[in-house]
């Protein structure tokens, strides 16, 4: 008997640990949970205002513009060659150096084609001395007709004589006039303004007309010349810009970003589209007394289209994206509370974006703070420089 009732007895304890375990388990799992709550609204209560620094929309004139990727050319190039054969005596120019058009660049050894001279002129001298007295003889002719001492065909024939040597002497001229020209290329000078680069031929050396080198390559870097290529669709844009009569601005920045190296107007819109690549070249020129520009240098191209007058414009840092579009964040100056606004983006550039629709004029957004908002939430403005539109924000 006293078995029996130990074992209800244990029966009895194992139950009641059981259900002990249970309701400890419950209890657990519901307590956090609770907590989890009473922590959610303890904290909303304990919510204050987001710290978040704003712009006010503003109204500007925005340039329109296309970029590209250009390289610098000069405005003219020229390989100075020498147009007879001689030895070179000198040559007048440093390496490196400016030079004017007409400047004396090499000077070649002229003694032969002085010969050359000295024989045209001496011919000349000759058959001028046998014209002059062929027509004195011309003279006595008609005399002697006119008396009948002598018969026309003598007259005529003299005629003759005296015409063929005019037109000897006339071949003359040309002779000296060809030998002078050769002559004078043995000074070479300087075709165009520009710079010289290296030298090609030291003196001393014999040089050819037929030489592909040349003496020396002279380019124009004032001004200088940008080649660019922008897509096909921008050849219409650039016709109505070149329609105006007015000056295409076309500007010119290094390759990694930075200050601006010049600023020029455009020359050129090519008259076809490459249809490889899809692409329209363009040039421009450019003012380079500072040489800020040099040819073969790569640099990043603006074409300044036009100029949209008193767009709206906020610093790019207020645009945020969603799956459902763009927006931004429209502080409510009455209230200090934000809501989100749909906006109709036109672009971004230079730190500022363009937009179309959704703000007006001096509504204030959201710049920095806008992880922590959400529609409704209360904000208050702290001091922080704005990049573009720094000057809209609240001091």
């Amino acid at each position: 008997m006293s078995t029996h009732l130990s074992r209800h007895r244990t029966t009895w304890a194992l139950v009641a640990i059981a259900l002990a375990v249970l309701a400890f388990g419950l209890w657990s799992i519901e307590r956090p949970a609770n907590a989890a709550d009473d922590a959610k609204g303890k904290g909303r209560r304990d919510e204050g205002p987001v710290a978040v620094t704003t712009a006010l929309v503003k109204p500007q004139d925005v340039p329109i513009y296309r970029t590209g990727i250009g390289t610098v050319t000069a405005t003219a190039s020229v390989t100075v060659r020498a147009r007879v054969d001689g030895q070179l005596d000198k040559v007048a120019f440093t390496e490196g150096q400016d030079v004017k058009k007409g400047q004396l660049l090499a000077q070649l050894d002229p003694r032969t084609l002085q010969a050359q001279l000295l024989q045209a002129q001496a011919a000349k001298a000759k058959d001028q001395a046998t014209l002059a007295n062929a027509r004195i003889d011309l003279k006595r002719y008609e005399t002697l007709v006119s008396q009948d001492a002598a018969t026309q065909q003598q007259l005529d024939t003299q005629k003759a004589l005296v015409d063929q040597l005019a037109a000897g002497v006339k071949a003359d001229d040309a002779a000296v006039n060809a030998a002078q020209v050769q002559l004078g290329f043995t000074t070479i000078n300087a075709p165009i303004s520009g710079r010289v680069g290296a030298r090609l031929v030291d003196a001393g050396n014999i040089v050819h007309a037929a030489d592909a080198t040349g003496l020396v390559v002279i380019n124009q870097i004032d001004p200088i010349s940008v080649v660019f290529t922008l897509p096909d669709d921008a050849v219409q844009e650039t016709i109505h810009a070149l329609d105006a009569h007015r000056p295409v601005l076309v500007q010119a920045f290094p390759r990694d970003g930075g200050q601006m190296l010049g600023a020029g107007t455009l020359t050129l819109l090519n008259n076809q589209i490459d249809t490889s690549t899809g692409t329209v070249q363009l040039k421009a020129s450019f003012l380079n007394g500072q040489h800020t520009l040099w040819p073969g240098q790569y640099v990043n191209v603006r074409l300044i289209l036009g100029t949209r007058s008193k767009a709206l414009t906020v610093p790019e840092q207020a645009v945020q994206r969603s799956q459902n579009g763009v927006y931004v964040y429209v502080v409510d100056e009455q209230t200090k509370t934000v809501q989100s606004r749909t906006i109709g983006l036109t672009q971004i550039q230079d730190g500022l974006a363009v937009i179309a629709s959704g703000v007006s004029a001096d509504d204030r957004v959201v710049v920095d703070g806008q992880y922590k908002l959400k529609p409704g939430s209360r904000v208050t403005e702290v001091a922080k420089a704005v990049p573009g539109a720094a000057s809209g924000a609240r001091k």
